[in-house]
């Protein structure tokens, strides 16, 4: 089956934790944007009623307007009900991810800091015995100063590389800030590299998403499943 399907598998079975009422984080990336689309549908269809979103960037905010899903902020509501994104890495036995590939993770982990419950939706391809075995740690620095935060990540022992756009200029993010990505291979220990990344001045975010998954949804050839923590 193609990742597509799959992608959009995982992305709306999700949806059906969704309830009328709800305020719902609105997730970026390629599988994300597949649970904006559905409940864009179903409150078209009548099926959901009274959905405010609160989009995890500036892009999904455009999608999610578009389709005629209304939005709130974090500075009118006190929490999120429910918030579905994806993932670039998984490690299923610890219920820790590897985010920001697709550049929104400070607005990602805000979001997810504020929700109830976070469900992550991923085909199985993202699945892996150890975060970073399978990809980059991406770390969100301020433009000023951002060569002094590689060197810092190259110090922890990461291979590190600015992330470029389509050209060839570094990315930027919704914040207008860099994003470094950085190999680490296999970590051992992703809760102390967190931390070490999180005291640094200058790295204004990182992937890691430590103790904020409380559901994650697989989707594979039989099907999509749900694991909850």
């Amino acid at each position: 089956m193609a990742i597509a399907s799959l992608k959009q598998q995982a992305a709306e079975f999700a949806v059906g934790m969704v309830q009328s009422g709800m305020v719902v984080g609105l997730g970026h990336g390629s599988t994300a944007i597949f649970a904006v689309r559905k409940i864009a549908a179903l409150l078209r269809d009548g099926a959901l009623a009274a959905i405010r979103g609160i989009p995890c960037s500036t892009a999904v905010a455009a999608e999610a307007r578009a389709l005629g899903i209304p939005l709130t902020t974090l500075g009118d509501v006190a929490a999120i009900d429910l918030t579905i994104d994806g993932a670039d890495e998984v490690a299923l036995d610890s219920f820790t991810v590897i985010k920001g590939g697709g550049g929104a993770l400070l607005r990602e982990k805000i979001v997810a800091q504020a929700s109830r419950r976070e469900v992550i939706v991923v085909d199985d391809s993202k699945l892996s015995p150890a975060l970073g075995a399978r990809h980059p740690v991406p770390a969100e620095v301020a433009a000023f100063g951002w060569g002094a935060q590689a060197r810092f990540l190259g110090e922890l022992g990461a291979a590190v590389t600015m992330r470029r756009d389509d050209r060839g200029a570094p990315f930027r993010s919704d914040q207008g800030s860099f994003i470094l990505d950085c190999d680490f291979g296999p970590i051992a220990d992703p809760a102390a590299l967190a931390a070490r990344l999180d005291a640094r001045a200058g790295i204004l975010e990182h992937g890691l998403f430590i103790g904020l998954v409380t559901d994650i949804v697989i989707a594979d050839e039989r099907g999509a499943r749900l694991v909850s923590k």
